[in-house]
């Protein structure tokens, strides 16, 4: 079962940019699709992005669309989140999760990824 790993958060003004990574530990990162999830104080999970295991199908809310950028290396057992434009609405702890990539873009498009996926994850803060 894998492991994971968030960093790269952190307090940013509006406007800035984050890159957060995900680093997982254990067997078959190459196997699973990454999601990226988010949860804002006082707010449901919210469902960011998807990455298929061989990197060639992306998924985002339209929320981020534009703005975020989704990422792996597989050689790395790592997954990326690139975050540009970031208002105070991404305001959240961010945390990543490996499933399918069916369900991966099911959790995220109606934001009901299981307690079970949901990790420590990392904070980012968009304030002035």
């Amino acid at each position: 079962q894998l492991q994971f790993v968030e960093s790269g958060g952190g307090l940013v003004q509006p406007g800035g940019s984050l890159r957060l990574s995900c680093a997982a530990s254990g067997f078959g990162f190459d196997y699973y699709a990454i999601g990226w999830f988010r949860q804002a104080p006082g707010k449901e999970h919210e469902g960011v992005s998807c990455i298929s295991s061989e990197s060639n199908s992306t998924y985002y809310v339209n929320s981020v669309k534009g703005r975020f950028s989704i990422s792996r290396d597989n050689a790395k057992s790592t997954a990326y989140l690139q975050m540009n434009s970031l208002t105070t609405e991404d305001t959240a702890v961010y945390y990543c999760a490996s499933m399918s990539y069916r369900l991966c873009v099911l959790y995220a498009t109606d934001g009901s990824l299981p307690p079970s996926y949901r990790g420590q994850g990392t904070q980012v803060t968009v304030s002035l």
